[in-house]
């Protein structure tokens, strides 16, 4: 069963993939091989650096996402063009992790940007973690360090909340404490077995 995992920054998604993957869920984090595809010495990192410039690494030649992501969440032609570089590579390494998952896994691909890359229909659910902007807002600001400019930012470069919620089967609400989370990725859970058996 492939289920796609997604909902905005500061929505909670990655603590949702958390709980699935404790529960015995195969969770492929998009956010995870986005990293890995652009190491140093990968061909990801090469096209970054022809496209953005040197001021994208750090002094140890690794990546500044801090300062790639000020050039990218505010000029939309630039968003547009790292997507080109590091979206087919993510997807590649996405194919050959869900071809090697056994028969019977509940297969859990977490990936911010399903519903901006209209990516629904390759996946027999597709799970919504949605919170309120505020919370959001909030969440970045407070547990992320982010200024409240760079999380506007952020959130406007996603898609909407009704547009994500229009492909959601199944919506978690996560504007409340962590034990409302627990108890509905429990009865996700339980619902999900059910259907893979």
């Amino acid at each position: 069963m492939k289920i796609g995992l997604t909902g905005g920054i500061g929505s909670g998604k990655s603590e949702v993939a958390r709980r699935l993957a404790a529960r015995g869920a195969l969770v492929i984090d998009a956010d995870l091989i986005a990293r890995e595809v652009v190491e140093p010495g990968t061909l990801g990192l090469a096209e970054i650096t022809a496209t953005f410039g040197d001021a994208v690494l750090r002094p140890d030649g690794t990546l500044d996402r801090e300062s790639l992501g000020k050039i990218v969440f505010t000029d939309p032609a630039q968003l547009k063009a790292l997507n080109a570089i590091v979206h087919p590579k993510v997807g590649a390494r996405v194919t050959e992790l869900q071809q090697a998952a056994p028969a019977d896994a509940i297969v859990v691909y977490d990936v911010p940007l399903l519903a901006e890359n209209d990516l629904a229909s390759l996946y027999d659910k597709v799970i919504v973690v949605d919170a309120d902007d505020d919370v959001r807002l909030t969440r970045l600001t407070h547990l992320r360090g982010m200024s409240p400019e760079d999380a506007q930012a952020r959130i406007a470069a996603q898609a909407t909340r009704e547009a994500r919620l229009s492909i959601a089967d199944i919506v978690i609400d996560n504007n409340g404490p962590l034990s409302a989370l627990d108890a509905q990725v429990a009865e996700l859970w339980h619902e999900l077995t059910d259907v893979a058996t």
